[in-house]
């Protein structure tokens, strides 16, 4: 990149101190939206601490959802909010671990490529983190830096030195840096207290950083005296002193940023000449989400990792995004599917819809497997995205083509009738990270199907995460009994999308549309899933037994 295009580009880049899980990811995502508001063009990267090369090997129930990208990156749940804000597909360098600069760094030494040199923290492994941050330049106004980890942690301290290079390779007028910290209320003192966020701050500097701006979460709202207290003793100026108290919805945030005057404060501490931002369609998303007009509908999502459902924060993002699009409320219930299994848990009929999302691992898969039988034979609408669809391809050849023993290669590698097996391209790879059916391909909508009338449009690209797939020997048998495949790639070879035609909601895809739904553009799938829990509850409400096709969404802003 030439100097004069890196001159041209700002940075911001956002720390956290006291505690961890404070959202500076939300944070980031929120600046982002208000920056894109005034006409820049934005990009946001993430960078983690972790010695992982990348999430995708990681437990989510340590680390939560894997989201990601179109070229087929395995990144950090934040990055899933960074697309969600800013309306923009983000890549393999939106997600850097200490993991992937080492392995570069010591790929280069192997080559030779430092020609002796005796290979350091300072300068090659801060270079490399640099190296990310420049790459992302290039046809951006702004880019913004979330740092994982909390000041004072070991494993960030080459990130936190390598920001504060930058600063001195671009110059000071191209910086900002934003802390983001917490501001505690002591119950028994009755009291928020300063404290450790000074002291934050004070680590921070001590590393060579002074945050020009701090973001301070808290449960009550700060008083003018907490605020002055924290500029005069963290050295920021008072109307940089920024509050951040838990909302009901995260799409609230920007918005309060805002009336703070956060952006434009940053857009002048950069230098940059901006329209003023027009903010009423993000007004009327968050009242879509708060006050929605018409009454909710109750989802039940049935999975293996629903005790941390950011495990599963994108299936709930588009599932609100869905709701935006009707102007309809949208309850989610996180049900085990293994409790379903192993304890036999009946399933509830109080739900307008159901959703199976993907998954690895046979724990928990036949209550899954019954879910599915349960509501396709009690007309209730049914959503399943990878794991959900070979689930309901398993439970129609059990229970419609009577082929006993049913099963995925995957769970039972003896089973007699192996529905779902290992895709070809997957029977030679033993590493396991970074190895699926990543990213983005696409899918052709067969003439007639629902699918099409939905997505309007017969050809798709969706993302994808998966190793296992439809066995094509059972594809002629399960088409025989009714199930219609109404997305297949390109080369008819691989199964993407199944439904069922006489029944009011059933779809599942290999893929995971969640990924693509926005707030200002729910995706096709999860507007007509909620359109179709919608009509069920009218049904209920009125006492009627039947199916309607009533999909459209409401009109957005």
């Amino acid at each position: 990149m030439s100097e004069s295009a890196e001159g041209r580009t700002k940075y911001i880049f956002i720390t956290g101190g006291v505690v961890s899980s404070l959202g500076k990811g939300i944070a980031a995502a929120s600046i982002g939206r208000l920056l894109v508001e005034r006409g820049l063009s934005v990009t946001i990267q993430k960078f983690d601490p972790y010695i992982n090369v990348d999430p995708g090997t990681m437990s989510p129930f340590q680390h939560g959802e894997v989201y990601v990208t179109d070229d087929g990156a395995e990144t950090d749940l934040d990055l899933g909010h960074y697309e969600r804000f800013i309306d923009e597909s983000l890549s393999q360098s939106n997600n850097v671990t200490t993991g992937r600069i080492y392995q570069n760094i010591i790929t280069k030494e192997r080559r030779g490529d430092f020609l002796g040199a005796t290979v350091q923290v300072i300068p090659h492994v801060t270079d490399e983190i640099k190296s990310y941050v420049r790459r992302l330049s290039e046809g951006h106004d702004v880019v913004i830096t979330e740092v994982g980890g909390t000041v004072g942690d070991i494993e960030s301290l080459p990130f936190l030195e390598a920001i504060r290079q930058f600063r001195q390779d671009v110059g000071r007028k191209n910086v900002l840096f934003i802390h983001l910290t917490l501001v505690p209320f002591i119950a028994a003192a009755g009291e928020l207290k300063t404290k450790p966020t000074q002291h934050s701050v004070r680590e921070l500097m001590e590393i060579g950083i002074q945050p020009d701006m701090l973001i301070l979460r808290t449960e009550l709202p700060l008083t003018e005296e907490v605020r002055r207290k924290v500029a005069r003793f963290c050295n920021v100026e008072l109307r940089h002193v920024i509050e951040s108290r838990d909302l009901e919805t995260i799409y609230e945030v920007p918005l309060r940023y805002h009336e703070q005057g956060l952006d434009g404060s940053i857009v002048e501490a950069l230098g940059l000449e901006t329209r003023e931002p027009d903010l009423s369609d993000w007004e009327s998303i968050v009242k879509r989400v708060k006050r929605p007009s018409d009454p909710p509908v109750r989802i039940a999502v049935v999975g293996k990792y629903t005790s941390l459902v950011d495990s599963y924060k994108s299936i709930q993002e588009a599932l609100i995004h869905g709701g935006i699009a009707h102007d309809t409320g949208v309850e989610i219930d996180w049900l085990s599917s293994e409790a379903i299994d192993v304890q036999g848990e009946s399933f509830p009929d109080r739900y307008h819809g159901v959703l199976i999302p993907g998954g690895f691992g046979g724990r928990g898969v036949e209550g899954m497997v019954d879910t599915v039988r349960r509501i396709r034979q009690d007309d209730v609408p049914f959503f399943g995205i990878c794991l959900g669809l070979q689930c309901a391809i398993i439970e129609f050849a059990r229970n419609v083509c009577g082929l006993g023993g049913a099963d995925s290669a995957e769970f039972s590698p003896t089973t007699p009738h192996p529905v779902i097996s290992l895709l070809d391209s997957q029977r030679q790879v033993t590493d396991k990270g970074g190895t699926m059916r990543l990213g983005a391909y696409p899918c052709v909508l067969q003439p007639n199907s629902n699918v099409l009338a939905i997505y309007d449009q017969p050809e798709i690209s969706e993302r994808h995460r998966h190793r296992f797939e439809v066995n094509n020997d059972y594809r002629e048998r399960l088409a025989a009994e009714g199930l219609v495949f109404a997305g297949l790639s390109p080369d008819g070879g691989l199964v993407e999308i199944i439904e069922l035609s006489d029944h009011p909601f059933f779809v599942a895809t290999q893929f995971h549309p969640e990924l693509k739904s926005r707030p200002t553009r729910p995706h096709p799938l999860f507007a007509a899933f909620i359109g179709a829990a919608r009509d069920r509850r009218d049904r209920q409400s009125e006492g009627q037994v039947g199916s309607s096709t009533a999909l459209e969404p409401a009109e957005l802003p």
